[in-house]
């Protein structure tokens, strides 16, 4: 009798793959092999070439716009001092934008990393933490290169590292090192890591959470709430195994729940429609909160490119803008030029 590893069971989420605004269909460049990416040992020379592949496909392609307003400028409000406005952009794009200079810091980001013993389970050569560390090497890599403050909270049944946002020499060598811990301990409390940034973090930043999301979502639906009302912009990416979403086991085999050790004698033929069933319905909720809240909430198997972390967040970052220059009303438009 064969035995298999999933996480606790009657926990399951949904298959459905979110990605709000701009399809990943579109997404720029030639992706990496995730498999071939996870050989790589070293975390610092993984996120270094999803991130370099990644800008390399996105100057060749139509969102060269994101690379330009991302990195090097930042668009025009009223009160800004006029000195600094880049005519020449202006004059090629028809839109105001500042000149960033070398000291300023445009964003405070804050990576919460789930190392949950759930994250440890994975049906290919690696694990979802794995997965999970290298996107958030990778998106903090991308926005150290953008001058940006990165921070992290890494948790498991309780909170296991605390990097608060900073952007200086060595900051993300100590990021890269802090998410090199193993998963552990008994369950996921998604509660106080949630609660630690909302209490520590005074100034509106952007929070990333990285998390399988194989918690009640009562549990995590406060806390995301609390965030979004004191003033952050929060994204969600959702880490699964391709095994979790599609059940593709066909022989009956004993089961073990990575959290709590506990295992069950599965027939997967006979109970394949009601776990695609919870899972699917778990996954609904998880969306329409996030929802609620104005979250962006993407899903990424840990069979896809890295780059598509980085082309969410970027997407979620570009709609949130239109939606700032939405109520801001005609008057601001104008002043940041036709788009």
């Amino acid at each position: 009798m064969s035995r298999n590893s999933l996480p606790p069971a009657g926990r399951q989420q949904s298959s459905s793959v979110s990605s709000p605004g701009t399809s990943r269909a579109s997404a720029p460049g030639s992706f990496i092999d995730p498999a071939a990416l996870m050989r790589i040992k070293n975390l610092e020379v993984r996120a270094r070439l999803v991130v370099q592949g990644f800008l390399s496909g996105l100057h060749k392609s139509p969102y060269h716009g994101f690379s330009v307003e991302f990195t090097e400028y930042r668009q025009y409000t009223p009160g800004d001092d006029l000195r600094y406005l880049d005519w020449r952009l202006f004059a090629r794009t028809d839109r105001y934008y500042l000149k960033r200079f070398e000291d300023e810091t445009n964003l405070r980001c804050h990576l919460l990393v789930d190392l949950s013993r759930s994250m440890g389970y994975g049906s290919l050569a690696y694990d979802k933490a794995q997965y999970a560390k290298t996107a958030a090497a990778t998106i903090g890599y991308f926005l150290t290169l953008q001058r940006d403050a990165i921070g992290l909270v890494a948790f498991d049944a309780e909170i296991q590292e605390v990097l608060p946002a900073r952007y200086r020499p060595g900051h993300l060598h100590r990021l890269l090192l802090a998410l090199e811990r193993s998963p552990g301990g008994k369950s996921t409390n998604l509660a106080d890591p949630l609660e630690q940034i909302a209490q520590t973090a005074t100034k509106r930043g952007l929070v990333i959470l990285l998390s399988d999301l194989l918690a009640p979502v009562e549990s995590i639906e406060k806390q995301l709430g609390y965030l979004r009302s004191r003033g952050h912009e929060v994204v969600v990416l959702r880490i699964l195994d391709p095994a979790e979403v599609a059940f593709p086991f066909a022989e009956a085999a004993q089961f073990e729940d990575l959290e709590t050790g506990r295992e069950l004698y599965v027939d997967p033929e006979s109970v394949r429609a009601r776990y695609r069933e919870r899972f699917n319905a778990h996954a609904g909720e998880l969306a329409r909160v996030c929802n609620r809240a104005g979250i962006d909430l993407y899903t990424l198997q840990t069979d896809q490119p890295l780059e598509l972390a980085l082309f969410d967040l970027l997407n979620s970052r570009l709609r949130r803008g239109r939606q700032v220059a939405r109520r801001a009303g005609p008057g601001q438009r104008a002043a940041g030029g036709s788009r």
